[in-house]
């Protein structure tokens, strides 16, 4: 099931940016009308140049002025980015608490103290690991003896770094695919400069060196798995006749070693208009597999195909519901989560949203027809599945309630499915890190905004928990505490949200204030504990504020569904209704209240600035959407139209992006909040012209905004370590100046 379960994350992640409908709601958008400027700057506003607001006036009718903005590497389009970098470092960087941040930041970040988290592959443990004299990176293993003792023996399989210089490019580690049980052949993902895009390359074990006139694809959005030795399912991106509008394949081949990649054969085909196609390999622990396609019809829907393992035969579709996410193979069950009610037979038994069901994977590849569906488990109203994983004897499961964590030990007999709980540390989140599922071997990790990451070893008999590797505490916590408070949105829904703050300060006087939170795709955010935020911002005085809203999945899909499309505005309402109550209560002033999201959560705090800039003194938006009526046009942007919605098909939802989308709704007269965008060239996810454009805007309506444009980095911004610190300490000096600055 690994070898599935790692191509269901690779598709994931390729995708993703990557969180209850009230009685009568209708769904229209009610958006907030901001207070009025003051006179002085109203004054200040008026004196914007023609020019600009001619611009202005362009983009909201619909023109599109700033399309040079989307030639990626063209050469105004870089020039722009590079001048806008240069005022910002030097505004930024010349503070002296941007030496002190990137210095403090880089010391967690590179700390030979960090876990060195694991996967289990043919007994042995295997881990990727940057540092600072390994910035690309060391892919490694090690034995379960030597990884719990104090210094493992590290078996360094391939330095990165090394590979980088001799070829001069800047590799960036996306994961391997080994073939079972051997694991002597491997399919190693390397991103030159962080893009989704990447290389795969064939990787021999016995030899430590790639395969000469191996398996080996170009950069491209695809995935592969294998099939056995000499042949590999493949879906690349390299032929336009063969790539979806949203730039993943639709294309399954089956390659044969020693053949050109052009003559690999036809194994499934779906459409250029689906979200994309990826093939995958189930394995059970006795070696019995079954290779399949996803079908990804849009973000969230999905077919599945059960395809042959040799030349002969046809595809099978699978008859699930099309909301599902297969979670574990465990045995002959195939265990799966539904986001939508789902009756298998007409007249027989409706099964709930948000329930995890089973069925015997043998059946249903034998025949194609559904087997009788067992229910394993099935939420409460604030519940959700964390995950799930198998080990030879056990099925584990994290189930969220209220958004904290608890492990699950899940076992089928005749009588069906019993679960019993396995003891963990109170208030603290837990994540299932590894299992083995040809051994009792697995792991888990437990932390709270508080409490250092731990790592813990699950008993053979999955019973208890015991410590195997633990995180230092990178910063000092006393007169620190979480609650966990909740917040009225418009629609009267109650918003769940933790604030991490020293009390007796809290209580005495209002401070600066960081709200975080991301609202879309089913992403849950659950409690975590992050070194840099508690040494650059909880130390210096800060309170820190993680908002669970709606578009998430902390409660499950109708948490999730209840924000789609042009229903999003519910999402908005939510972190504006915990952004009033954090003022109301006195925890913070509008001026000292930052807000701050990335990818889908940088929309959403573009969407803060442009429809309630009255509510916060400083906005940070990370590699963001901001121009929603193209959004569907560039890079991946097509396949993000089931939860955003379709703009060139459906004229009610096309009014409501309208409605939200930052860059329309920029007004010239309005005073707003300080803005900081990140982003980077190399996101070939969320395309960098929507920051581009919105830094472009905002800079000749001469509002107070700094533009940073990371020339490597991908999505996240970052292709090291040393480029993550370097972006803390800039985020976190924006956010010192503009809350902390004006402090008496």
């Amino acid at each position: 099931m690994k070898t599935y379960q790692a191509a269901l994350m690779v598709a994931g992640s390729a995708l993703l940016l990557a969180a209850c409908e009230p009685a009568g709601e209708t769904g229209d958008a009610t958006v907030t009308e901001t207070a009025p400027a003051s006179d002085a700057r109203s004054e200040e506003r008026a004196g914007v140049d023609a020019e600009a607001r001619a611009l202005n006036a362009a983009i909201q009718s619909g023109s599109e002025e700033l399309l040079w903005l989307e030639e990626v590497e063209g050469e105004e389009a870089l020039a722009f980015a590079q001048a806008q970098n240069e005022r910002s470092l030097g505004l930024l960087q010349t503070d002296p608490r941007y030496q002190q941040h990137y210095d403090r930041a880089l010391e967690v970040l590179e700390s030979t103290d960090r876990i060195p988290y694991v996967s289990v592959r043919g007994g042995e443990l295997w881990n990727f690991w940057q540092d600072a004299n390994n910035t690309h990176g060391l892919w490694r293993r090690t034995t379960l003896e030597s990884y719990e003792t104090d210094n493992p023996e590290w078996d360094v399989v391939l330095d990165l770094d090394a590979l980088a210089e001799e070829e001069d490019r800047n590799w960036v580690w996306r994961g391997s695919s080994c073939l079972a049980p051997d694991y002597n052949r491997c399919i190693l993902t390397l991103s030159d400069g962080g893009s989704d895009a990447a290389v795969r390359r064939e990787w021999d074990m016995e030899t430590r060196s790639f395969v000469e006139g191996g398996f080996e694809i170009p950069a491209t959005k695809g995935s592969t798995a294998w099939i056995d030795e000499n042949t590999l399912l493949i879906a690349t991106a390299l032929d336009p006749e063969e790539t979806t509008t949203s730039g993943y394949p639709f294309v399954v081949k089956r390659w044969t070693r020693g053949t050109p990649i052009e003559e690999a054969e036809l194994v499934f085909t779906g459409a250029a208009g689906d979200v994309g196609v990826w093939p995958a390999r189930f394995e059970q622990a006795d070696g019995t597999f079954y290779l399949l396609a996803t079908q990804a019809e849009t973000f969230f829907e999905s077919v599945y195909w059960l395809l042959p393992d040799n030349a002969q035969g046809e595809p099978i579709r699978l008859n699930l519901p099309r909301r599902v996410s297969p979670q574990a193979l465990f045995g002959d069950q195939l265990i799966f989560s539904i986001e939508e009610e789902w009756t298998p037979e007409e007249g027989g038994e409706t099964y709930p949203q948000g329930a995890v069901l089973s069925l015997s994977m043998s059946q249903l590849a034998a025949t194609g027809e559904l087997p009788a569906i067992e229910t394993v488990f099935v939420p409460g109203e604030r519940q959700s599945v964390g995950g799930f994983a198998a080990t030879a004897s056990h099925l584990l499961a994290v189930i969220n309630d209220n958004v904290v964590g608890g492990l699950w030990v899940f076992e089928r007999s005749d009588n069906g499915w019993q679960r019993r709980q396995i003891e963990t540390p109170e208030n603290t989140s837990v994540s299932i890190v590894t299992a083995d599922d040809q051994s009792d071997l697995a792991y888990v990790s437990a932390q709270g905004y508080l409490t250092p990451n731990t790592l813990y070893r699950v008993s053979e008999d999955a019973a208890a928990l015991t410590p195997a590797r633990s995180m230092p505490d990178w910063f000092d916590t006393e007169g620190l505490v979480v609650e966990q408070r909740e917040a009225t949105s418009a629609d009267g829904t109650q918003i769940p949200y933790f604030i991490i703050h020293n009390p007796e300060r809290s209580s005495a006087e209002p401070g600066p204030t960081l709200l975080y939170a991301y609202g879309g795709f089913q992403v849950s955010l659950n409690p975590s504990y992050s070194g840099t935020m508690g040494r650059l911002w909880l130390e210096n005085g800060g309170t820190y504020v993680l908002a669970n809203i709606r578009g998430g999945g902390e409660f499950g899909p109708a948490w999730h569904q209840a924000g789609l499309t042009v229903n999003r505005q519910r999402i908005y309402d939510d972190l504006i209704a915990v952004a009033e109550a954090l003022v109301e209560d006195g925890v913070t002033t509008t001026d000292q209240l930052g807000v701050m999201g990335g990818s889908n959560g940088g929309l959403l705090t573009g969407v803060m600035y442009t429809q309630r800039p009255d509510l916060f003194g400083a906005v940070i938006s990370q590699v963001p959407l901001l121009d929603m009526m193209r959004f569907h046009t560039m890079l991946a942007g097509a396949s993000w139209q089931a939860e955003y919605g379709f703009p060139d098909e459906n004229p009610e939802e096309r009014a409501f992006l309208r409605s939200i989308s930052p860059l329309h709704n920029v007004n010239p007269d309005r005073d707003y909040p300080p803005l900081f965008l990140l982003t980077s060239t190399k996101d070939d996810r969320v395309h960098p012209a929507h920051a581009r454009k919105m830094a472009y805007l905002t800079d000749a309506l001469g509002l107070d905004m700094l533009y940073y444009e990371n020339m490597e980095g991908g999505h996240s911004a970052a292709a090291n370590l040393r480029e993550t610190a370097n972006r803390l300490a800039l985020e976190y000096t924006f956010l010192m100046q503009n809350l902390m600055d004006g402090e008496e």
